[in-house]
């Protein structure tokens, strides 16, 4: 339901739902059974609340779409530990990008054999850690193969891997997000991949196991993913030719979801319906049985979260800018991708608007600004804003910029609340700094 949805239902009820789990009683926004307004007051802002319904709801709709398949949650999304957990009990594996997502996602029960390391430039320790931890790897380079391939033989270990295919698929979406492109950083260009896997085969340490590929992020557009799924199939039977075995198919994901008014976003039936028949027709013809692997993260917790954040100041200017105090350090896809995020204010979720309203940031830049010219009632210092769909790619790519601390991270289930990150404070700032003892000793000038 949108802002205006909002608006309209008020004067018929006091008490409605907006995008599924989170609804308005009595002029408050609740999700998961709770009010903002009282987490708010007992843990502070800002304040990022996760339902964990939701991200159960979420994660089960998307498994049910590919029965039999895998499905590796993107561990970047959203890497808090109770997120991790809770998919770990629902049977997920996790697709990670370093050494600390793996070691978070192992730390939380996710089985190494249902882990993907994936990532287009890993250290050698991460290679290491890859090797004793007995995880998957997507392999992106030649250099990195060679690499993987010593460190395995001086472990006399051997490593699965799948090569990650650069398949030339424009996925129509932000080009900060597209992974598929030609000229993109991940992956191996398509042309070059059989060629990979027969260098492969003459390796120690290493045995082809998979073959892997992702072509971004928030897509919308079905099609892409067709058009991907043909490309790597093609592929699939070329290196079935060199007599590799392929254990498992990881096709990614990148399924979007729809942060606004005027995006429609397919649904992970949709999305099975533009693959699964692409997928079955070509394993069948080859005679082969590999696993169905996939890699949500975005669609799994996107929904899920909600940033509440607190109105230090109303300034009208060139507009009514509403200072607040959460700025890009806690939320950066408005300053980097443009990106919107539906804003309602919690205490008075219900009232009609009074005109638009800018929300910016404490952050000593420009582009802090996270969302521009909404309805919203009358704003005065004080009120409570909810910034909506918060969950992916929000906490994890935070930051302690301009010396803020960053917030705390609470759980709701059917209106309980645990917190399951706290707030950090000013000493936080300064973990692991040291001063050398030669300026402490010197006196000031």
């Amino acid at each position: 339901m949108t802002e205006d949805h909002i608006n309209k239902k008020t004067s018929l009820t006091r008490m409605f739902t907006i995008k599924g789990h989170l609804e308005v009683r009595d002029n408050h926004l609740f999700i998961g059974g709770a009010d903002t307004v009282e987490l708010a007051d007992t843990c502070g802002t800002p304040l990022y609340v996760t339902n964990e319904e939701r991200v159960r709801e979420n994660f089960r709709r998307f498994s049910g779409a590919f029965p039999g398949a895998d499905i590796y949650y993107a561990a970047k999304a959203n890497g808090s530990l109770a997120i991790l957990r809770m998919l770990a009990l629902e049977g997920a594996g996790a697709d990670v990008f370093s050494g600390g997502e793996l070691y978070m996602a192992l730390l939380a029960g996710i089985p190494p054999s249902k882990i993907l390391f994936n990532g287009n430039s890993k250290t050698d320790e991460e290679l290491r850690m890859a090797v004793n931890t007995g995880v998957k790897v997507s392999v992106d380079s030649l250099d990195e193969l060679h690499t993987l391939s010593g460190l395995a033989e001086e472990k006399e270990r051997v490593v699965d891997i799948a090569f990650r295919v650069n398949p030339d698929v424009s996925p129509k979406t932000h080009p900060k997000i597209s992974t598929g492109l030609r000229g993109s950083k991940f992956g191996i260009p398509a042309s070059e991949v059989v060629h990979a896997y027969r260098e492969a085969q003459e390796l120690p340490g290493v045995r082809p196991a998979g073959i892997h590929c992702h072509i971004g992020s928030q897509i919308l557009d079905l099609s892409p993913f067709t058009e991907m799924a043909r490309k790597m199939m093609e592929l699939v039977e070329l290196v079935a030719g060199l007599g590799v075995k392929l254990d498992f198919i990881d096709l990614g994901s990148g399924l979007g979801v729809p942060y606004t008014k005027k995006e429609n976003a397919p649904t992970p039936s949709d999305l099975a319906g533009a693959i699964l028949p692409v997928f079955r027709e070509r394993t069948e013809g080859l005679g082969i049985k590999p696993k169905l692997v996939l890699e949500p993260g975005r669609y799994i917790v996107a929904d899920t979260t909600i940033l509440l954040t607190r109105v230090n100041t109303v300034k009208r200017s060139s507009k009514n800018f509403v200072g607040v105090d959460a700025g890009f350090n806690l939320l950066i896809r408005p300053a980097m991708y443009e990106s919107y995020h539906f804003v309602v204010a919690a205490g008075k979720a219900g009232d009609k608007p009074a005109g638009k309203y800018t929300i910016v940031g404490p952050i000593c830049e420009t582009g802090d600004v996270l969302a521009e010219d909404r309805d919203l009632p009358e704003i005065v210092k004080g009120d409570l804003i909810a910034l909506l769909d918060a969950g992916a790619y929000g906490f994890s790519m935070s930051s302690q910029y301009n010396g803020r601390p960053r917030c705390a991270e609470v759980m709701v289930n059917n209106g309980s609340s645990e917190v399951i990150r706290k707030r950090e404070g000013y000493d936080d700032l300064l973990a692991n700094q040291r001063i050398p003892v030669r300026m402490l000793a010197a006196q000031e000038r």
